[in-house]
């Protein structure tokens, strides 16, 4: 049976230029959501732990389509989940996918910075500020807020 490199199954898996790119769109939401407006940093003794809901990729509210690497993407939603464990998850639905998309990483926080090592990828920094997270990957900033 011929299957592409990156078919399992009949199904596409995830390349780690997917992983980066769905990493990114999660902090791309969180920096639109968060947008001109001062919020309060977090202090040492706030807790960051919850599930994060994607609210813009890029500026655009979600759901959206953004463009990468020559590529439309139409973004449904999205999540981010910090874990007191030091992991979290990004999780993202496109248009046309039976399921979300999901990777994971650690992470380690230093005052409102996030720093995010992805499975089987590279890193990525956010920031916390009050319910809101922001990250950028791949060239695209992610708003998520609580």
């Amino acid at each position: 049976m011929n299957q592409q490199p990156n078919e399992l199954d009949g199904r596409q898996r995830q390349t780690p230029r997917q992983s980066r790119l769905l990493g990114g769109l999660a902090l791309l939401s969180a920096l639109v959501g968060a947008g001109c407006k001062q919020e309060a940093k977090l202090t040492a003794d706030t807790d960051p732990v919850g599930t994060y809901a994607l609210v813009s990729v890029d500026g655009n509210k979600v759901p959206c389509t953004v463009r990468h690497e020559g590529h439309a993407l139409a973004v449904q939603s999205g999540a981010f989940t910090l874990n007191a464990d030091g992991t979290c998850r990004s999780q993202i639905t496109l248009a046309g996918r039976d399921a979300a998309i999901e990777v994971k990483a650690t992470y380690t926080r230093q005052g409102s910075k996030l720093t995010m090592q992805w499975q089987g990828a590279g890193s990525t920094t956010g920031m916390l500020e009050s319910n809101t997270f922001t990250m950028e990957n791949e060239g695209m900033v992610f708003a998520y807020r609580k």
